[in-house]
């Protein structure tokens, strides 16, 4: 390789319970993965295939740490998800070897700004500023997969300590194993990548001082304050 003309970034993280450091590479993040959320949204999900949008790396927010509100946002909301975090690689995965590439799991919000969505759907624009902006992703501690059952377990998000978002990973359309099978046609996944797999029904506006605090079963937590 030539010389680097410029020092090479920072590698992006997420924290391990119990110790380490998980490498970010990419982050990928379905659409519309719970029924009545697609619903809320105003989308039928009946026989609709997986869709995926991307945030960077460097778009994680770690150690509960504060979360700035975003510029040129009017409605910023929020949306709970779990995490996959992938220790292996390959396309054109099967079903049944999916969870064989699963490093861990965690707990992530996947902030938007949805004013800005709204505007980018209404005229056939990209979500990239909608959804991959600074900050856009805050993440709780992952955990080992072989500690995890990411088939159930209930999903919640509270703000200011009132629950907004409550369902349960059984109520995913499309599973992690067949999400990772459908995302592995579309592009060779890689060790580092970040799944984040949609959100329940219940997402909603916050405001500059609101207390976000979300929690999987089994799983683990996540919190940020809107500042």
């Amino acid at each position: 390789m030539s010389e680097l003309v410029i020092p090479p970034p920072p590698v992006a993280g997420v924290p391990v319970r119990g110790g380490g450091v998980f490498p970010v590479r990419r982050i990928f993040c379905v659409g519309r993965n719970y029924a009545d959320h697609a619903r809320e949204m105003g989308h039928d999900p009946d026989g609709e295939p997986p869709f995926f949008f991307s945030k960077p790396a460097d778009a994680v927010l770690t150690g509960g740490a504060d979360m700035p509100y975003p510029p040129e946002c009017a409605e910023l909301h929020h949306e709970i998800e779990l995490v996959v975090a992938l220790g292996a690689g390959g396309s054109d995965i099967s079903q049944n070897d999916a969870l064989s590439f699963v490093w861990g799991y965690g707990v992530g919000l996947d902030m938007t700004r949805r004013d800005m969505q709204a505007i980018a759907k209404k005229m056939g624009r990209p979500w990239d500023m909608a959804k991959g902006f600074d900050h856009s992703a805050p993440m709780g501690d992952l955990v080992p997969a072989e500690r995890v059952d990411s088939s159930k377990g209930a999903i919640e998000l509270k703000v200011n300590g009132a629950i907004r978002q409550s369902s349960d990973l059984s109520n995913m359309i499309w599973n992690v194993p067949e999400t990772i099978a459908y995302l592995s046609r579309l592009v060779r996944l890689a060790p580092g990548d970040l799944i984040m797999t949609g959100t329940p029904e219940g997402v909603g506006a916050v405001v500059p001082g609101d207390m976000l605090e979300g929690a999987i079963a089994g799983i683990g937590t996540v919190r940020t304050r809107i500042v």
